[in-house]
C-alpha cells in the first residue's frame, strides 16, 4: 500500500500530515509576508534612481532566501530551533532570545492559520490533486491578505501567477470548467475595472487598486465565473462591516482608505470550501 492510500484510508493520518505540511508553508508564507513588500521597495528605489541617472553602488542581496532569518531589531540569526513554526514563538515567549524585542503575533496565527486551511482542503477535496491545488490557492490568498492588510499592496508577483495557476488546474476542471474559468477571469478583471473607473468618474478620487481587479480575476479563474456575484457580496459586505466597527470604535476616519484585498481573499477562499453549495445559494 502506498503512502498516499494509508492517507486516504486514514483519515486522521492525512488531516495531520496536512496540517503539519501547513505549519511549514505557513513559516514560509511569513517570510514572503516580511519581504515581498520590501523587495517591491528597493525595486522602485532602483528604477527611480535609473531613471534620474543617478549612479548606485551594487545593491546588496537581499530575496526570500538571503539573508537568513534573523531578529529585526538586533539582527542575530534565529536559531534552527526557534524558527520550528508556533513551537518556536511559544519557546521564545514571543521574544528574541537575544535582545527580548517582541516577535509579532502575525508569525504563529499565520502558520496556525494555513494548517487550518491545508487540514480543510483535505476534509473537501480528499487526498487528492486538487486538495494540493487548493492548499497552494489558500496559501497565496493568506499572504496576500496579510500584505494588503499591512501594505495595502497586492504583488503582481503573488496575483498574477495564481491567475495563470487557477487557468492551468482548471485545463482538467479542477474546479471548474476551462470556459467559465477563463470568463472567471476576464468578468473578475472586468467588473472591478468598471467600478474603479465610475467611481473615479463619480468623485475623482480612486476608490481602490489594480491589485484587486488582479485578486478576483485570479479568484475567477479557479472558481469560475458563477462564483464572481458572491464572492463581491460576501467581501463587500464584510469590508463594511469591518470598516464600519473601525469607525465606532476610532480607529479610522470617514473617508480613510481601507484595503479590501483581505476581504477578496477570504470571500475566495469562503467560495472554494462552499463549492456548489455557493453556486445553488446564488440560484436560490
Amino acid at each position: 500500500m502506498s503512502f498516499v492510500q494509508i492517507l486516504a484510508a486514514t483519515p486522521w493520518l492525512a488531516y495531520t500530515a496536512a496540517a503539519v505540511l501547513g505549519l511549514v508553508v505557513g513559516s514560509f508564507l511569513n517570510v514572503v509576508i516580511a519581504r515581498l513588500p520590501q523587495m517591491m521597495q528597493r525595486a522602485w528605489q532602483e528604477q527611480c534612481a535609473e531613471l534620474h541617472g543617478q549612479a548606485q553602488s551594487e545593491p546588496a542581496r537581499f530575496d526570500l532566501a538571503y539573508p537568513a532569518s534573523h531578529c529585526p531589531a538586533c539582527r542575530r540569526p534565529i536559531s534552527w530551533r526557534h524558527n520550528i513554526p508556533v513551537l518556536g514563538w511559544l519557546v521564545l515567549r514571543g521574544r528574541c532570545a537575544h535582545c527580548a524585542a517582541p516577535i509579532s503575533w502575525q508569525y504563529p496565527l499565520v502558520e496556525l492559520a494555513a494548517a487550518a486551511l491545508f487540514a480543510a482542503c483535505v476534509a473537501v477535496f480528499g487526498v487528492t490533486w486538487s486538495s494540493l491545488a487548493a492548499m497552494a490557492f489558500c496559501a497565496v490568498c493568506l499572504a496576500l491578505a496579510v500584505i494588503d492588510h499591512q501594505t495595502s499592496l497586492l504583488p503582481d508577483d503573488l496575483t498574477l501567477p495564481l491567475l495563470w495557476a487557477g487557468l492551468f488546474v482548471n485545463l482538467w476542471g479542477a474546479f471548474a470548467f476551462l470556459p467559465d474559468a477563463v470568463i472567471g477571469a476576464m468578468a473578475g478583471y472586468g467588473v472591478l475595472w468598471s467600478v474603479y473607473w465610475l467611481f473615479r468618474l463619480l468623485t475623482g478620487k480612486e476608490g481602490m487598486g489594480y491589485g484587486d481587479f488582479k485578486l478576483l480575476a485570479a479568484i475567477g479563474a479557479w472558481l469560475g465565473w458563477q462564483s464572481l456575484p458572491l464572492v463581491m457580496v460576501v467581501a463587500s459586505l464584510a469590508g463594511v462591516a469591518v470598516a464600519g466597527g473601525l469607525m465606532i470604535a476610532g480607529r479610522v476616519q470617514r473617508g480613510q482608505p481601507l484595503p479590501f484585498g483581505p476581504y477578496l481573499a477570504a470571500a475566495g477562499v469562503a467560495a472554494l470550501f462552499a463549492g456548489d453549495a455557493w453556486i445553488k445559494l446564488l440560484a436560490w
